[in-house]
């Protein structure tokens, strides 16, 4: 692959001393409404936690046994019907291990795993059946149950400082990410072909993994405070959901694809105070895959990402890949990432099957210490890369004040001709430690202010004098 050592038509050879650019920023493409942070305060207007009454339903009165070896399935849904048909409140799980099948959320239920307690989930697939309508990787067809589901309810919550184990290992739900590329090729065939839904039916005898928490067509949703981690894939997934607060969360899971919070088709959403320490990317913002995205055709928009900390993954803030309904107006502030094991900070990746228009995308105020590839990445050649009819758009993309202390380079960016990658900006940003040059396809307009990008290894012009310490 042939990278042009370029910045578009305004940078060139970045990185052989410092450099401190000051170059004019570029305007948005003529006709675009302009979006930025002052849209902010209007969007967490609208993001409210939903509240329940002031009654708990301990889920030990219907049951439950915390021996880590009773299954407390049925217990816990008796607990889940009670307080939904009393109008609301707590589902209470307190102190020592609960063993558990799928959990079905209902209106105005707020499972509560208090300090000390952890809900453990039982590794047999045929224990989530019946299926249900779901998403797997941004396809829409009826599959075992995640592990946590609700389905066109409002006003959930999943709340405390207790543990949610999903169980899986390379034992059980793990090793279908190598034993299940039939039906993952099988499921690709129906987005293809556009194959009804219902007829979409995976589940039992099949290898399509489940997704930890999904609530689906839902809305006024908090999760808060809960430690999750050892789920079969990605681990919250709200998909057109509106109204969604994800805050305090702890996501330690380390296994195949096993994104930390992953928006899908989602509006007014607000991810704070999380930590994420994960097997693939921390946080993932997607819309649908290819065709069925195209199909439903709504977007992720208005997400906010603030005072976070990631850690282990191959993004910190990612949009893609199955991006194919678009995503807009996303505002990442206030966050630290750093990990040897931590890919990149800002990712961008579609191809042109999948398409998509991502924009006004927007990052300021990030610590990031070190990433094993590049500050940003924009991935246009993920997987089928330019073969296809739908070339995407990534543009109005805005980085400020924005510190890196180690990294190979800040920009890996590979497009192809059709697609658009443009009007991304620099401003007040300072990168160091980056080790080579940088990399460029086929994009357009990149511009920088007030930017330093100091190398590992600094020189000095022959004609400059040695600067004093």
């Amino acid at each position: 692959m042939n990278y042009h050592r370029s910045l578009g038509r305004i940078f060139s050879g970045l990185i052989a001393i410092g450099l401190l650019c000051a170059l004019p920023l570029a305007n948005p493409a003529s006709g675009q409404k302009t979006v930025g942070w002052e849209q902010v305060p209007a969007i967490l207007a609208r993001i409210k936690a939903p509240t329940f009454p002031k009654r708990d339903f301990d889920i030990t009165k219907y049951g439950a046994v915390a021996d880590g070896k009773t299954d407390n399935t049925e217990a816990i849904r008796k607990a889940i019907d009670a307080c939904n048909k009393a109008g609301g409140g707590r589902v209470v799980v307190t102190g020592g291990v609960f063993l558990t099948a799928a959990i079905h959320l209902k209106s105005n239920v707020n499972l509560h795993i208090a300090e000390g307690a952890t809900l453990k989930f039982i590794p047999e697939p045929t224990r989530y059946l019946p299926v249900v309508l779901t998403r797997f990787e941004g396809t829409e067809c009826m599959n075992f149950s995640p592990l946590i589901y609700a389905f066109e309810q409002q006003n959930l919550a999943i709340t405390g400082k207790g543990t949610l184990d999903g169980s899986a290992a390379n034992e059980n739900w793990w090793a279908w990410k190598r034993t299940g590329n039939d039906d993952v090729r099988r499921l690709s065939d129906f987005n293809d072909k556009g194959t009804p839904v219902a007829e979409r039916v995976f589940g039992e005898g099949h290898k399509l993994r489940v997704n930890f928490i999904q609530p689906y067509r839902s809305r006024n949703i908090l999760i808060e405070d809960v430690t999750i981690n050892n789920s079969p894939m990605w681990e919250i997934n709200p998909v057109l959901c509106t109204n969604v607060t994800v805050r305090g969360v702890t996501v330690i899971s380390h296994g195949p694809n096993n994104d930390g919070c992953n928006p899908e088709s989602s509006k007014d959403v607000l991810i704070e105070n999380c930590v994420f320490d994960t097997g693939d990317d921390c946080i993932a913002i997607k819309s649908g895959r290819n065709n069925d995205g195209r199909r439903i055709g709504v977007p992720s928009e208005n997400i906010i990402v603030r005072n976070s900390t990631m850690k282990d993954g191959h993004g910190g803030v990612v949009m893609g890949s199955e991006i194919s309904g678009g995503v807009r107006n996303v505002f990442v502030e206030n966050c630290k990432m750093d990990s040897p094991h931590l890919d990149r900070a800002l990712r961008f990746k579609s191809n042109a099957k999948r398409g998509g228009v991502i924009e006004n995308i927007f990052m300021r105020n990030v610590e990031i210490g070190r990433v094993a590839e590049a500050v940003l990445t924009v991935d246009f050649l993920y997987e089928t890369g330019a073969a296809g009819d739908y070339k995407p758009v990534v543009r109005n993309v805005v980085i400020e004040n924005v510190r890196s202390a180690s990294s190979p380079r800040v920009l890996w960016i590979a497009g192809f001709p059709g697609a658009t990658i443009d009007n991304i900006r620099f401003r007040d940003c300072v990168f160091r430690g980056v080790e080579a040059t940088e990399q460029m396809q086929n994009a357009g307009s990149i511009s920088f202010q007030n930017v330093t990008i100091e190398p590992a290894k600094k020189g000095r012009s022959r004609n400059s004098p040695e600067s004093k310490p």
